[in-house]
């Protein structure tokens, strides 16, 4: 009996762990099955300020270079991610609102900590 309750939970806990981490088995852990191809860009116009973002949920080269494209659709806006601190630096010739950042951020499915 005794034995049963255990390999039932070794089965448990490997399903568990399984589900976790099946979307790396699809090749990312944003499921995207393929390397995303990170934008280059640079600031045209004179560097007004800088915004430190703190970001949780990003786990791979996948991830920073899907931040980094979505942030860099704006106009006036260059973005690095670093995904061992968990931030990205966002540059800005043109003001750029905390409420853009987030939004674009918890689009992309990742959670926003912190804008220093």
């Amino acid at each position: 009996m005794v034995d049963g309750i255990i390999i039932g939970i070794i089965i448990v806990v490997l399903v568990a762990a399984l589900l976790r981490v099946k979307n790396h088995f699809k090749g990312g852990c944003c499921g995207s099955g393929s390397k995303t191809i990170r934008s280059k860009k640079t600031l045209t116009e004179a560097k007004l300020g800088e915004k430190v973002l703190l970001i949780e949920g990003m786990h791979c080269e996948n991830c920073q270079a899907r931040v980094e494209n979505a942030v860099n659709r704006l106009d006036g806006v260059v973005c690095k991610v670093n995904l061992r601190k968990k931030e990205a630096v966002v540059s800005y010739s043109k003001e750029v609102s905390n409420e853009q950042l987030k939004e674009i951020v918890e689009k992309l499915g990742y959670q926003l900590i912190e804008i220093r």
